[in-house]
């Protein structure tokens, strides 16, 4: 060999010399994920920007969407119509705070907080067993100095938090079956689990079980094990659905249509349907929606998207769901972009249980899935709900910003970015 770079045969090879150290360029797929990953300042500054953005233009609609589909049921119960606006706004306000101050917080200081978090929301899921309240057959609340809160919202943030330090910690057992079922699974993880359906609360039991799966594949854990807990959750959500009138009535109308005795199941979710298909293209304006006047049961909880949908119309709906992609993609850039297996199964469980959620009430609203009963994330009235997803939110924050930080940091001196991190005393290289 003469130690020359070869030029490659065939049609255009003469004279080209072959690169050192490049390889074929990413077609297809590959392509689409090497730009959405984005390693660069810029594309660290995106990420945190797209996420503070989506979940700020999602709270403000949600606030004008409580206002308007609680106020009239308000005025029928003889109180202002204010009422649900403005207990929401409190929440949003508090919220908003939290997840200020937590994205604050270095990355190593949430590991801290993991077990924690984790025993406070178990603790407060067996207080409500005893000592909750139960609302329309779910007991899932407790009354805490004139405020009802639901704990198994804050369960939610909990699990994903916690699900990720564990992951870290034994991420060289994760491969072993064992080490990958406990404690995830038992006993802590399926605890939790048992807790939420005691209260009688599938949908919410069905959102821990998705940021559970989550945090064991991206964690690593064998492929069997989601296999056999396949299995084992589809016969235990056919259990739950037996052993429940209402359960098994809404999900037999959604499966096999409304039969003349079976109109109370799908009353809900015929109205929602009626709200969407009454607001057109465009919707029939803010404020104006006529399924909201007692119409659709809970029009500000679980189905203020048909209620959204009936003032903003269709091009209301497809923002919405733009909204939550954003924030999907945001997410997922965080997670792969992070250096540790942490903040990767962190950001990923929390992603799973926000964008997840959105999507499964969206797809119960507009009739693709049956009625179970989820919030849809920053819009539905709840303040439990909103805090809870403001506190995963300033945990994707923190990682985003650490990331923003590293990359200043690592920029050279005679940029803008360097110079921004020597003033912040950050050495840059």
């Amino acid at each position: 060999m003469s130690g020359k770079t070869q030029a490659p045969r065939g049609k255009g090879g003469a004279g080209k010399a072959v690169k050192p150290g490049r390889g074929r360029e990413p077609r297809g797929l590959a392509k689409l994920f090497s730009r959405l990953e984005d390693p660069s300042l810029r594309g660290a500054q995106i990420n945190y920007y797209v996420v503070l953005g989506s979940t700020l233009a999602l709270t403000l609609l949600g606030l004008i969407m409580v206002l308007s589909s609680s106020s009239v049921e308000a005025i029928a119960r003889n109180k202002s119509p204010f009422d649900d606006f403005s207990k929401q706004a409190m929440w949003a306000v508090f919220g908003l705070l939290c997840m200020g101050a937590l994205q604050l917080l270095p990355t190593d200081k949430l590991k801290v907080l993991a077990w924690p978090a984790l025993g406070i929301a178990t603790v407060l899921l067996m207080m409500v067993l005893v000592f909750g309240e139960e609302i329309y057959g779910n007991k899932n609340w407790l009354i805490i100095g004139g405020f009802s809160v639901q704990p198994s919202e804050f369960a939610k943030a909990a699990m994903a938090l916690w699900g990720a330090a564990v992951v870290e910690r034994k991420a060289h057992l994760m491969g072993q079956w064992k080490h990958a079922v406990v404690p995830l699974l038992a006993p802590f993880g399926g605890l939790m689990l048992l807790l939420v359906m005691i209260g009688k609360d599938l949908g919410t039991a069905m959102v821990l079980a998705l940021i559970l799966v989550v945090v064991m594949f991206v964690g690593g854990a064998p492929a069997k094990i989601f296999g056999i807990g396949a299995g084992v959750a589809a016969v235990g959500l056919a259990i739950a659905v037996a052993v429940a009138p209402t359960r098994l009535g809404r999900v037999t109308a959604w499966l096999f249509g409304c039969a003349a005795d079976a109109q109370d199941y799908c009353y809900q979710a015929e109205q929602g349907i009626y709200a969407l298909a009454s607001g057109g293209w465009l919707g029939v304006g803010l404020g104006q929606s006529r399924q909201k006047w007692s119409h659709i049961p809970e029009a500000q909880n679980d189905f203020i998207f048909a209620v959204l949908g009936e003032e903003m119309g269709l091009l209301g709906t497809l923002f919405v769901v733009l909204l939550y992609t954003m924030l999907a993609v945001a997410m997922f850039r965080i997670a792969v972009r992070s250096e540790t297996l942490f903040g990767r199964v962190a950001v990923s469980g929390i992603m799973a249980w926000i964008v997840g959620q959105a999507f499964v009430n969206i797809g119960m609203v507009i009739g693709l899935l049956p009625v179970i009963g989820v919030p849809l994330p920053f819009i539905s009235s709840g303040g439990s709900a909103l805090l809870a997803t403001f506190l995963g939110i300033g945990v994707v924050l923190s990682f985003a910003r650490e990331q923003r930080m590293g990359k200043q940091g690592r920029a050279t001196p005679g940029t803008l970015p360097g110079l921004m991190a020597k003033l912040r005393g950050t050495k840059a290289n």
